[in-house]
């Protein structure tokens, strides 16, 4: 028996299709998995060169890439020998590929998109002035911890037309920054002070909870929701207003360039991201797949009330954040910034400024 440790996060969309997957694929193979889950906040910032040496398999999101290829903590899976290509939605599968190697396969797709308590709703707001007239009847929601306020931020520049870079001399251009942080802010003095330290999982538990909280303009999308008896009240998900530039999120499968049993990681991350286990056993377990195959399902988007017919246009045309090695440092800080000029401790102007400073002197070689 080949005996191999993962690393994912602490919700059932993250490691209940993994658990089912150890079960059904790799034991009936001789390789037994023992998965540990992070909490989300740890996911999204614990250094990977450390997990990489005690973890043969790692779930990983895709601003880690950069950190990746520097350290050489992971393997290039594309120097294997197998056929990296996958058809996902959106820019999902390429968000790995970084200094001209596949870092990771694809796995679970996600964007900021639109959230709604189920049957609390005629129709989505499809523009921003619809957000804020909703948001000022009191019943609106939206996830403003500091990674997930400078989610926020991104999405907003890219939804007018202007994304944030991924390399270079400045993040944002003044006006488009300034511009997109007086909406952040606007949206905030809309909602609950308690939504400063909600991350997307707190959103979506409190709508399905509260029946006088029913509205999200940008949340992550979490299936879990989206299926009957999950919650108390089911979650309805929808576009984003101005479908255009929502920051993608969602997962990947890594190999640690450390594991003694490599051939059985790769085997088994190679088959998480196949077609066949994306819109099957993946899916059917609580899983948010990320496969063409899946997305385009009639039984999977039954499962889910059209959970992926309904937000497949904001994936289509989601926004890649930077990748460089430090950036993942960089988006803790920006973040904080960001809640700072929410808070009014810092004024828009001084936030934009520093956000493009610190971008800069976040970069390797500047």
């Amino acid at each position: 028996m080949i005996k191999l440790r993962g690393m994912t996060w602490n919700h059932p969309r993250g490691i209940d299709p993994l658990l089912a997957h150890a079960r059904q694929f790799a034991l009936p193979r001789g390789i037994e998995i023992e998965w540990d889950a992070r909490l989300l906040e740890d996911f999204e910032a614990f250094p990977l060169d450390e997990l990489a040496s005690r973890y043969d398999l790692l779930v990983i999101d895709h601003p880690h890439v950069g950190m990746a290829a520097e350290s050489g903590c992971l393997l290039a899976l594309d120097e294997l020998g197998r056929d990296v290509h996958r058809d996902t939605v959106g820019h999902s599968q390429e968000s790995y590929f970084y200094e001209g190697q596949q870092w990771a396969l694809a796995i679970d797709a996600a964007a900021q998109v639109s959230a709604r308590r189920a049957g609390s709703m005629n129709v989505w707001p499809t523009s921003w002035d619809e957000v804020i007239e909703l948001g000022r009847s009191g019943r609106m929601l939206c996830p403003l911890s500091p990674v997930h306020a400078l989610m926020c931020f991104y999405t907003l520049c890219a939804n007018g037309g202007h994304p944030c870079a991924t390399t270079g001399a400045e993040l944002v251009y003044r006006s488009v920054g300034e511009e997109a942080l007086e909406q952040l802010v606007t949206i905030a003095r809309l909602v609950p002070d308690s939504c400063l330290s909600m991350n997307p999982i707190d959103v979506l538990e409190r709508m399905s909870s509260d029946e006088q909280l029913v509205y999200a303009p940008l949340v992550y999308g979490y299936v879990s929701y989206a299926r009957d008896g999950f919650r108390e009240a089911r979650i309805e998900f929808g576009n984003i207003p101005q479908v255009c530039g929502s920051a993608l999120g969602g997962t990947g499968i890594a190999v640690s360039a450390r594991s003694l049993s490599r051939e059985a990681a790769v085997e088994v991350a190679f088959d998480l991201a196949s077609s066949e286990t994306q819109r099957g056993l993946y899916a059917s377990h609580g899983g948010q797949p990320v496969h063409l195959a899946a997305w385009d399902d009639d039984v999977v988007n039954k499962q889910s009330h059209d959970f992926y017919r309904n937000t497949r246009a904001t994936l289509d045309a989601s926004y890649v954040r930077p990748r460089f090695d430090g950036y993942v440092a960089f988006q803790e800080a920006a973040g904080k910034l960001v809640v700072l000029a929410i808070r009014r401790e810092l004024s828009i102007a001084s936030a934009v400024a520093r956000l493009n400073e610190l971008f800069v002197e976040a970069q390797p070689n500047t």
